[in-house]
């Protein structure tokens, strides 16, 4: 049984399958007459409907399910959610606040179960950014992703994904908002190395991508002034994408905080793939449910 709780769960080739599946005219109908249980503790628009309707171009069934309806180790353990949930479907996604969540579901091994989003990884984003830069780019290997901001979920399966695919790269956070220790150990781990810079004009300088996510997550709004302070200075705006190289894009994981972490010129300038990329998350989430169950089978 394979499971997707972050990028690094699969191979260079693994990935390259997904993707090749993601972009393929027909979709395979491996959810035909099955169900796919959505479980959300965080809301989100764009992962409920990329989900949604990957689910249905595979021919099932999704059903969407809040986090206060199963209430995990409240109202039921995580276990017994999982046992439940594998009763009436064959595929199991969750978007939750504590990675330990997908874990202890992933470890019963009943059915795949796939991280729509943790406090430690977001692998459906990285394979949608890895897509998004393909189809603009071609051969990933040798390109350079900037990373500008907060070292978060997102950023390590972002840097995951990119080493791995054989792209370079480049992260500039403030201090005190860099990978942690056990990130980093991740990262190099999975024979990914990268490149940490103090100011984001050296991150940017002659990048091929230009990548930014808010500087306050869910979860965080208390820290919101804090950590705009902290920030100052590492808003992307047209004059940081100028150190970028020509043809260079600009991604961005939505929602954006427009005028904080990145100015309005940029998100909806010529640079800017943020919509594609938003389009993406469907196609990659049917690319990656597609290759498990066709792994479980």
């Amino acid at each position: 049984m394979r499971h997707l709780l972050e990028i690094d769960d699969l191979t260079a080739e693994e990935i390259d399958r997904i993707l090749s599946i993601a972009t393929s005219v027909e979709a395979p109908r491996v959810l035909a007459g099955k169900g796919a249980a959505l479980i959300f503790e965080k809301p989100s628009a764009r992962t409920r409907n990329s989900m949604e309707m990957a689910v249905v171009q595979l021919g099932g069934h999704p059903v969407y399910i809040q986090g206060h309806e199963v209430g995990f180790d409240t109202r039921e353990t995580v276990e017994d959610v999982t046992k439940t949930m594998a009763c009436f479907h064959s595929v199991v996604a969750a978007r939750v606040f504590a990675h330990s969540v997908v874990e202890r579901m992933a470890a019963l091994d009943l059915v795949p179960i796939v991280n729509m989003l943790s406090d430690d990884a977001h692998p459906l984003q990285a394979l949608a950014d890895l897509l998004t830069m393909r189809r603009e780019f071609g051969e990933l290997t040798g390109r350079t992703v900037a990373y500008v901001g907060d070292a978060n979920n997102v950023a390590r399966s972002l840097a995951l994904g990119a080493g791995l695919s054989g792209m370079n790269f480049r992260i500039a956070s403030p201090g005190g908002y860099g990978f942690s220790e056990r990130d980093a150990d991740r990262i190099v781990t999975a024979g990914v190395s990268i490149e940490v810079v103090d100011r984001p004009e050296e991150a940017v300088a002659g990048a091929d991508v230009v990548y930014a996510d808010t500087w306050t997550s869910m979860g965080q709004e208390a820290e919101a002034e804090r950590r705009r302070r902290a920030f100052e200075g590492f808003q992307i705006d047209e004059r940081l994408m100028g150190f970028a190289s020509a043809g260079a894009i600009f991604l961005h994981c939505l929602p954006a905080h427009r005028n904080e972490e990145v100015t309005d010129a940029v998100l909806d300038g010529p640079q800017s793939r943020i919509w594609v990329q938003a389009a993406n998350r469907m196609h990659a989430a049917r690319g990656a449910m597609a290759w498990l169950l066709q792994e479980k089978d």
